[in-house]
């Protein structure tokens, strides 16, 4: 028998139309409702509100000086931390650079996340990446890179390696729309499309490539219309709406899982905030834009459900913020009195076994003579 969520795949392929289950008054559309606990959805509310207080405190310290850039979630933390959620536990992310909440959801240190803002002896990168470039392998969280729709290409053949070797194992990869213009995004889908890979592309639509708005992005429909030349099925749901990213999502892993092959998502949100902390968004886009989605903002919108549920006062909200505020303070604490990354670390983690011409390298690099300070 079709479940009400599996014909979403049919019923919205064909219409100007976005998937929706929680609604303005705080209750849930009954026929999509994925059907979470009161202490998931509790749960779901307190990672999404540390996704906010860590992004507030980066920016702060960013402005401080005391790191050097960060790449924000502000408006997108339903989208972000509904699909991360709705993966099961042996599957993997493969994630672009604003998905710090999925892997904090998935169990990555927080304090190993800020040591990678740091970039200090425990970065998990050894100080070799800028801030937000960080990757954990316990958590099934691969590692961020830079370069627009890599993380595509890398996500298809991680599931294509699974599905030769018969792992049950879904692959996500999170993008921008900016990305589908990428080389990545084509070649990503078409494998994926051709040999049924456990793949889902899920598109965070969030108005903006930097500063390139979407209409000068695409003449497409929308971008989950671009999945169909590839033979990728794809929806559109509310990414503000973390019951339908939950839905949606949980319903693109069985079918990946089936073998019934990828699916492309495309959440529709908005970035309320810069596309970095080196992104003035003034300079290109007018403030007004902001204010309806302002009153779509998915903190304020899953508030609207708990407190029709009766769930999670403002006393136990007051309460975690004051537990999150120590937390962070203790976090950029331990973070800053950490030493740098020593010399050595340059030579890790590229050769299981070093090669004898690196070994005399490194030799000549430790007995090499020292800068009389660090560089900044």
């Amino acid at each position: 028998m079709t479940s009400a969520i599996e014909s979403i795949y049919t019923e919205f392929a064909s219409q100007d139309d976005v998937v929706r289950v929680l609604k303005s008054d705080g209750s849930l559309d009954p026929r999509l409702d994925p059907g979470l606990s009161a202490e998931e959805a509790v749960y779901l509310y307190r990672h999404m509100l540390l996704t906010r207080l860590v992004d507030e405190r980066l920016v702060t310290l960013q402005r401080q000086g005391r790191i050097g850039f960060h790449i924000g979630s502000l408006g997108e933390e339903a989208t972000i931390i509904g699909s991360a959620f709705a993966m099961r536990k042996q599957d993997w992310l493969f994630p672009c650079y604003r998905e710090f909440g999925a892997a904090l959801l998935r169990g990555f240190p927080l304090q190993r996340y800020f040591d990678n803002m740091f970039g200090n002896a425990n970065d998990p990168v050894k100080g070799r990446q800028m801030p937000d470039h960080y990757t954990c392998k316990e958590a099934h969280f691969g590692s961020v890179s830079s370069p627009i729709g890599t993380q595509i290409t890398q996500a298809v053949g991680f599931a294509w390696a699974a599905k030769i070797q018969k792992h049950d194992v879904v692959v996500l990869s999170y993008f921008g729309e900016g990305a589908t213009s990428s080389n990545e995004f084509h070649n990503g889908l078409n494998f994926a499309g051709v040999f049924r890979t456990p793949t889902v592309f899920f598109c965070r639509n969030n108005g903006w490539a930097i500063s390139v708005p979407i209409e000068r992005q695409t003449a497409s429909r929308s971008f989950a219309d671009k999945g169909e030349a590839y033979g990728v099925p794809g929806v559109r749901v509310d990414g503000n709406d973390i019951f339908a990213v939950i839905a949606v999502t949980r319903e693109a892993v069985r079918r990946a899982a089936e073998g019934q092959g990828a699916t492309l998502i495309e959440a529709i949100t908005y970035r309320m905030g810069g596309h970095s902390t080196s992104d003035d968004p003034t300079r290109y886009r007018d403030k007004a834009l902001l204010e309806p989605w302002s009153d779509r903002d998915p903190l304020g919108r899953l508030r609207g459900y708990l407190d029709r549920q009766g769930l999670f006062p403002e006393a136990e909200e007051l309460k975690f913020r004051s537990e999150v505020d120590a937390r962070l303070k203790e976090a950029v604490d331990v973070a800053e009195k950490t030493h740098a990354p020593a010399l050595e670390t340059l030579f890790d983690d590229v050769y299981a076994s070093l090669p004898w011409h690196l070994e005399e390298q490194k030799a000549e690099l430790l007995a090499g003579p020292r800068a009389p300070a660090p560089h900044h």
